[in-house]
């Protein structure tokens, strides 16, 4: 994809994380402080407001861009986390004037790994790391399969999903989900479900 509609799948991420903005903070509500779904809204929303009538005409430029307002804009953890994300995922793209599905694979590579230090967190701690990580995982044994397109993607969207139900079945033992111990179990992570929305908008332009 070109620039351009790599900032159309920025437009669909927020626009997604909109549409889902009380569903995100219920989800939050009932393992946290109730306010995931505002704060990415709120972060999002800031995105566009930056980048509109900007000057910025890479890839990379455009993904650091996204990072560096998330992490200051986005309250709570996620800021931070996603803020991180999308700057580590730049740094797979410098140079390069468009992004294929191939530079998906290193992009994701880069996210989690910026995740996992910033949050020193590992899968299976009720994060947005159980949806991520299966994601890269399916994205890479698709196009190792010879999967394109469309195929591809359903599939990382798919594990993605399937990890985020997972995270219903297990104890949160990070950030302030883990106040709550045992009580987490049966609810989804926020985090989770918003990365899942995240990486929905991917497909819908890609």
């Amino acid at each position: 994809m070109d620039f351009d509609t790599l900032m159309s799948v920025i437009c669909q991420m927020q626009k997604n994380i909109a549409e889902n903005r009380e569903y995100l903070s219920d989800l939050d509500r009932a393992i946290g402080d109730g306010d995931h779904g505002i704060n990415m809204d709120r972060g999002f929303r800031e995105v566009m407001k930056k980048l509109e009538g900007s000057s910025i005409n890479t890839p990379a430029d455009l993904l650091r861009t996204v990072g560096m307002t998330l992490a200051f804009k986005v309250g709570g953890a996620a800021g931070p986390l996603y803020g991180t994300a999308f700057m580590k995922a730049s740094e797979a793209v410098k140079g390069k004037e468009t992004v294929s599905l191939d530079d998906l694979l290193p992009m994701l590579d880069r996210a989690i790994e910026g995740i996992q230090l910033r949050g020193k967190a590992v899968r299976g701690e009720k994060t947005m790391l159980d949806a991520l990580i299966p994601a890269k995982e399916a994205l890479d044994q698709a196009l190792a399969e010879g999967l394109a397109g469309d195929d591809a993607l359903d599939a990382m969207i798919k594990a993605a999903e399937e990890g985020a139900e997972y995270t219903k079945t297990i104890i949160a033992t990070k950030g302030r989900a883990s106040y709550v111990g045992e009580r987490s179990i049966g609810h989804m992570d926020p985090g989770a479900a918003s990365s899942c929305l995240l990486l929905n908008a991917i497909k819908t332009h890609a």
